[in-house]
């Protein structure tokens, strides 16, 4: 049962894990009982930025996320907010997150996360200004695009593709395997 949703947010009825037909066919999910309530637990849209820094002669921003042990260097992420577009919300996570502001914003691609059922939506963004990290963020690196490293999972992927994008073969760290 997922633990976000263990009652019904309409009746307060617990939730049970339910066959019922769908367009598709069967389809296993938690329901209620008592007034029908299906918890679709559709993916989550999540925002990525491979950020450019003009200021820096055009060397790319990672930064260290401050909740994570390790010291891995990753994409400026962030969700999207009701009411903005695609563009405008990674524009403003770049600027909340690094107080950069976005020259310009282009769709890299989009990437299925599933381990945190979330569907990534990156972008290649060209950013200026004083690099000021919010508290989410502990500390950030630039790198020349050609000695970027990526990850195998999630953004590390769109990372790689817009490497491939300028020409450059992306090299990817050694991941370590999960338990």
């Amino acid at each position: 049962m997922s633990a976000e949703f263990r009652y019904c947010p309409q009746c307060a009825t617990p939730l049970a894990l339910i066959v019922a037909d769908e367009d598709g066919g069967p389809k296993q999910r938690l329901r209620c009982q008592a007034c029908y309530f299906t918890h679709w637990n559709n993916p989550t849209p999540v925002l990525a930025a491979v950020v450019q820094c003009a200021d820096q002669g055009g060397r790319l921003l990672l930064a260290r996320n401050a909740a994570w042990s390790g010291r891995m260097f990753a994409l400026i992420t962030g969700f999207m907010e009701a009411g903005e577009t695609p563009e405008g919300g990674i524009a403003r996570e770049v600027l909340e997150e690094t107080a950069l502001v976005a020259e310009s914003v282009k769709l890299i691609g989009v990437y299925d996360f599933q381990r945190m059922n979330q569907v990534i939506m990156a972008y290649h963004v060209v950013a200026r200004g004083e690099i000021r990290l919010s508290p989410e963020l502990a500390e950030y690196k630039l790198f020349e695009p050609g000695d970027a490293r990526c990850w195998p999972a999630g953004t590390g992927y769109a990372l790689a593709d817009w490497l491939r994008g300028q020409g450059l073969v992306p090299q990817f760290i050694e991941w370590p395997a999960r338990p």
